[in-house]
C-alpha cells in the first residue's frame, strides 16, 4: 500500500469516528430536549390564555387594574397579548416554546442548542474527512449523501436560530430523525470509500448534488412545521368548539406556535427553496447531456425529480387560490415531500436506471 492510500484510509476511518462522535452528541442533545420539554413549565401558557379569556368577556376594555397611589388610585394597564389569526378564523398566543418560558426550561433548551452544535461541527468533520479520503465532493453513494443531508439540515436549523427565529420547537423533533438517519446510513448504506464512475467526474457534481441536498434539507424542514401545524390546528379546533384535550396533547400542543405562525412558517420555507429546485433539475439536464448525450431521457430518478417539482408547485398554487388554505394546502404539502423522500430511498433503493451507481 502507497503513502497516498495509506493517508486516504486513514482519513476514511476518521471520518467514521467522526461521525459516531457525532452520534453520542446528537443522543445526549435528544435527551437535553426532552429535560427542556419534561422540565418546562407551561405557567406562562396559562397566563396568557388567562389573559386573553378575560378580553374576551369583558369586550377587550377592562383590562386594567387599580392600585393605591398617594392615596388616590391609578389604573394599570394589563400587558397586551400579541395574537396571530389562525386561519383566518380565530386569534390564539403562540405558545412559549418546549421551555414554557421559565429559567429551568430554558436552561435543559441551551444546553441542548449547545449540544447540537458540538455534534453539528463534529458530524461536518467527518463529512469533510470523507471527502478528502476519496479526493472529490462526499455525496457520491447513498451514505455520503444521507451523512451531508443531515448536516445540512442541522446547519440550516442552527442558521435559523442565529437569525433569531422562534424555531427552537424543531430541536427535539430534528434531533430524533438526525440520529434515525445516520442510523440508518451507518448500519445499512454504508458504502467503503471509493472514486466515481466516469460519468459523474464532472464539476456539476458539485453544483447540481449540493443544490438537491440543501433544497432537501429546507424541504424537511418544511414538512416538520407542516405536520406539527396539522396537530397544532386541530387542538386549537377542539378548543374553540368546546372540547377537552387530553393532558398529554395539552402539554405539547400549547407550547407550539399558534397554528397561523406554524403555517406561514412552512409556506415561506417551501416557497425559498422551491426556486432552487426548479434550478436543480435544470442543472441535472444539462449534466444528463453532457454526460448522456441526452437532457431528458424519463429515467426514474428524472421523472420523481420531476414528479417532486409538479407536488409542490400545485402545494404553492393551491395556497394562492381560495379554499385550498391551511389544512388542504398542509395535505399537498406533505404528499410533496413524500414524493422527495421516494425519489431519495425509494428510486435510489429499489428502482433501477441510470443513477442505480448512486445508491448503495
Amino acid at each position: 500500500m502507497n503513502l497516498a492510500a495509506a493517508t486516504n484510509e486513514n482519513l476514511a476511518n476518521i471520518s467514521n469516528t467522526l461521525i459516531y462522535s457525532s452520534m453520542a452528541v446528537y443522543t445526549l442533545a435528544f435527551f437535553a430536549h426532552i429535560a427542556e420539554w419534561v422540565f418546562g413549565s407551561r405557567s406562562k401558557v396559562g397566563r396568557t390564555a388567562a389573559a386573553l379569556k378575560e378580553d374576551s368577556a369583558t369586550g377587550g376594555s377592562a383590562g386594567k387594574a387599580q392600585v393605591a397611589q398617594g392615596g388616590g388610585t391609578a389604573l394599570l394597564e394589563r400587558p397586551k397579548v400579541v395574537t396571530r389569526s389562525a386561519a383566518g378564523t380565530r386569534d390564539v398566543p403562540d405558545g412559549p416554546g418546549a421551555a414554557g418560558g421559565t429559567f429551568k426550561g430554558d436552561l435543559w433548551g441551551r444546553i441542548a442548542i449547545s449540544l447540537t452544535v458540538v455534534a453539528f461541527a463534529v458530524q461536518a468533520g467527518g463529512v469533510v474527512a470523507r471527502a478528502l479520503s476519496v479526493q472529490r465532493a462526499p455525496w457520491g453513494n447513498m451514505y455520503e449523501f444521507s451523512i451531508t443531508f443531515s448536516t445540512v439540515a442541522v446547519g440550516a436549523y442552527l442558521t435559523l436560530l442565529a437569525l433569531r427565529k422562534n424555531v427552537r420547537w424543531i430541536g427535539l423533533l430534528l434531533v430524533t430523525t438526525v440520529l434515525l438517519d445516520l442510523g440508518i446510513a451507518t448500519t445499512t448504506l454504508y458504502t467503503d470509500s471509493d472514486q466515481l464512475v466516469p460519468a459523474l467526474h464532472s464539476y456539476w457534481l458539485w453544483i447540481h448534488v449540493s443544490t438537491a441536498i440543501i433544497c432537501g434539507a429546507v424541504f424537511y424542514l418544511g414538512a416538520v412545521g407542516t405536520l406539527l401545524y396539522l396537530f397544532r390546528d386541530s387542538y386549537e379546533n377542539k378548543l374553540a368548539n368546546g372540547g377537552t384535550p387530553g393532558k398529554f396533547a395539552t402539554s405539547v400542543l400549547e407550547r407550539l406556535p399558534a397554528a397561523k405562525t406554524l403555517d406561514t412558517f412552512s409556506y415561506r420555507i417551501n416557497a425559498a427553496v422551491f426556486p432552487l429546485w426548479t434550478f436543480t433539475i435544470i442543472a441535472g439536464a444539462i449534466w444528463a447531456g453532457d454526460a448522456w448525450g441526452r437532457y431528458w431521457g424519463w429515467d426514474p430518478k428524472e421523472v420523481w425529480s420531476f414528479i417532486t417539482w409538479v407536488a409542490y408547485a400545485c402545494y404553492l398554487h393551491a395556497r394562492a387560490t381560495a379554499g385550498w388554505k391551511g389544512r388542504k394546502a398542509a395535505y399537498l404539502a406533505l404528499i410533496a415531500f413524500g414524493c422527495w423522500l421516494f425519489n431519495y430511498y425509494g428510486v435510489n433503493i429499489f428502482v433501477t436506471g441510470k443513477h442505480s451507481y448512486a445508491g448503495v
